[in-house]
């Protein structure tokens, strides 16, 4: 009898998944410019440029049980997080990074063929995290701005297939929040509201203090941006205690490290300095606005993130892109439909937004 192959055993809708296109390292940007990697400027994965609370690297240095496994029940880590929020930890549950919620959360919701609704363009795990469940996503475009069809996206959450809607708040290529009481609107829709808030303390509006009255909500926060711990992966998700519940139940059991779980509770012990670090990058983000804004053919689009969102000339985002990477400076490009024609800018130091600014001068008259 014949074998099957490896790939007969594997499920189809995995066989023909596209990867998600995640950034390069520094090493590899540095090779690529030709340049040492200590003259890169990376503005290309919303990175926190001055990395994490001084109480992050103490608290790791000292850590003593590093032989041992995690809490699995995440007892600190989710008291520490609704201290934070200003909810009981009940309502928490703590990934490894809030892709890890996204991926628990429709793991637990879709089965074979059911959907999610996505309004584009956005972060893309979010229809790459539902194919890889095995679900469909319904995309909603959004409008000329990028703000939210709020009637449409209803339209498509009351459809019997759907299980969830998810969105980002502030949105994520484009930097712009979605209204409160556009999400009220949305949660009276027969499906789950999944808002990811993973750049809402670069000064946007929170709805995570109506998690308690909607059992349907669902808020995503990261410590990746805000915190600077994109290296070690923790993101946490807010819901109601009975779908907590089953996401504690479902994750696996050591899924946040010793090292990610002692920096999560020294940066939610050192806020003030988190926050004072978020407003330099609130006021960089308007310096660079202005600096965009002054550069002929370039429009720059108002941000709540910590990245902005700028339209080039007809024709020449890629143009403009590779003149930047050649100089050793790397914004995102996104190739295809209505983003064709834009880079997206993380906002960096004082000094990252010069060398950003004298590149883009020279690039723009390649």
């Amino acid at each position: 009898m014949a074998r099957r192959r490896v790939l007969d055993m594997v499920q189809p809708h995995l066989l023909g998944l596209d990867a998600y296109e995640a950034v390069d390292p520094p090493e590899a940007l540095a090779a690529r410019a030709g340049i040492p990697e200590s003259e890169v400027v990376k503005l290309n994965a919303n990175e926190n440029p001055y990395g994490p609370s001084p109480k992050v690297a103490k608290a790791l240095a000292e850590m003593r049980r590093i032989h041992l496994y995690p809490d699995p029940a995440q007892v600190a880590a989710r008291e520490a997080v609704g201290r934070y929020v200003g909810l009981s930890q009940e309502h928490v549950v703590v990934g490894n990074g809030s892709d890890e919620i996204i991926d628990l959360l429709f793991r637990s919701l879709l089965a074979p063929g059911e959907a999610i609704v996505n309004a584009v363009p956005t972060f893309g795990m979010y229809a790459f995290s539902a194919q890889v469940c095995g679900g469909r996503t319904l995309p909603v475009e959004r409008d000329a701005r990028f703000a939210l069809n709020v009637k449409a996206t209803v339209d498509a959450c009351n459809r019997p297939d759907v299980k969830a809607v998810i969105f980002a708040s502030p949105n994520n290529p484009s930097g712009n929040a979605t209204a409160p009481q556009d999400i009220l609107r949305l949660l009276e829709a027969d499906c789950l509201v999944i808002v990811d808030e993973a750049y809402v303390e670069f000064d946007a509006r929170s709805v995570a203090s109506l998690v308690p009255q909607h059992p349907n909500l669902v808020v995503l926060r990261t410590l990746s941006k805000w915190a600077g711990l994109a290296g070690l992966r923790v993101g946490y998700g807010l819901m109601a205690p009975e779908l907590a519940d089953v996401l504690m139940r479902a994750k696996p059991p050591y899924n946040i490290s010793q090292a990610a779980e002692t920096a999560l509770l020294a940066s939610l012990a050192d806020v003030d300095t988190l926050n004072e670090r978020a407003g330099r990058i609130i006021a960089e983000r308007a310096r660079l606005a202005g600096l965009l804004a002054g550069v002929p053919g370039v429009n720059p689009l108002p941000s709540e993130a910590n990245f902005i969102l700028a339209r080039m000339p007809q024709g020449r985002g890629k143009v403009v892109y590779e003149g930047l990477a050649r100089r050793g400076v790397f914004v995102r490009y996104y190739a295809r439909g209505v983003l064709a024609d834009y880079l997206r800018v993380s906002v960096g130091t004082p000094e990252q937004t010069d060398r950003l600014m004298a590149a883009l001068a020279e690039a723009m008259e390649d």
